[in-house]
């Protein structure tokens, strides 16, 4: 059985925890930022969890 090729792009984006979850950022901080308010722009530094339904397909994605 040969080993399965990562996903480079999907590599670069989301990390595993400890406990096996998978991380993400929030989308919406690369550019056109004057519009958005301070709040929302402080609030999309956070991390984020993967959601459940989408966890089998990015652990295919990203498998070591």
């Amino acid at each position: 059985m040969p080993k399965i090729k990562t996903n480079r792009s999907a590599a670069k984006r989301f990390r595993k925890t400890k406990t096996g979850k998978i991380k993400r950022n929030r989308p919406f901080k690369g550019h056109i930022l004057t519009k958005k308010t301070s709040k929302r722009k402080r609030q999309l530094r956070k991390s984020a969890l993967v959601h459940s339904t989408d966890t089998k397909r990015v652990k295919r994605m990203v498998p070591y």
